[in-house]
């Protein structure tokens, strides 16, 4: 049985955040890695087959800008070392020290923890930003400009990876386009990132009724708050808070 972890952030006055929550498989990848030097062409094989395309390996660096992608869902696994995200809010600073670790952020999001094994999927719009990672230098380690693997043969190009540092594959949805915003470019159409369609497949569990078939449930977009309103309850496990109270 998978673990599933599920948080539901509310939008604010610059980030969408979803009305599908974040969902967190903590460990699902552990026993692949456990056995594996490098299980990155296997999750790049579960992708494809579940309808998701893998575009990128990065090894992160100490921190980054919070973000978003207005245009499609993604799919986070993380193949080595540790790290901590923050979900939910915007950086208020364009001081990196300060968004991360002072008062340069929105209030409220989630703090997780992230290690090796992990998956998490994220809807369209939520706000995510990586820090205090397992020390190493930023890069994309993949061929090619982290849209795509430009490979002849993209599974040998996975294999002879050398993953050290804090390292996550990312995929979207088949035919996914990946934007970088920041915060404020969506204001006062939240919806428009909303809207964007639920896939028809987990990327990690399929059809399985364990994940985001299961817990990715159409809504009525409409009456979700547009950032007015904020819950200030989260939690580590399931969160079920109602925001439309």
């Amino acid at each position: 049985m998978v673990e599933v972890k599920r948080y539901q952030l509310p939008p604010t006055a610059l980030m969408p955040n979803s009305p599908y929550p974040l969902l967190h498989y903590p460990g699902v990848l552990s026993d692949q890695i456990a056995n594996s030097t490098n299980i990155a062409p296997q999750v790049h094989e579960m992708f494809e087959t579940n309808g998701w395309s893998t575009q990128w390996i990065f090894r992160y660096g100490q921190t980054q800008e919070a973000h978003y992608h207005s245009m499609t869902h993604e799919c986070m696994a993380v193949l080595s070392g540790s790290a901590t995200i923050r979900f939910g809010v915007a950086d208020t600073s364009p001081d990196l020290e300060e968004s991360t670790h002072g008062s340069g952020k929105e209030d409220g999001g989630i703090d997780l923890h992230a290690q090796a094994g992990d998956v998490f999927i994220l809807p369209a719009g939520l706000a995510h930003k990586t820090y205090d990672t397992t020390p190493a230098e930023f890069a994309l380690l993949t061929p090619g400009k982290g849209r795509g693997i430009e490979a002849d043969d993209p599974k040998a190009a996975l294999q002879n990876l050398k993953l050290d540092g804090f390292t996550m594959i990312g995929a979207y949805p088949k035919d996914g386009k990946w934007d970088f915003s920041t915060g404020g470019e969506n204001a006062e159409e939240y919806e428009k990132v909303w809207s964007v369609p639920k896939p028809e497949c987990d990327p990690i569990l399929g059809k399985a009724d364990d994940g985001l078939c299961k817990h990715w449930v159409e809504t009525d977009m409409s009456a979700y708050p547009k950032g007015e309103r904020r819950s200030n309850f989260y939690s580590t496990t399931v969160v079920d808070a109602d925001f439309l109270q």
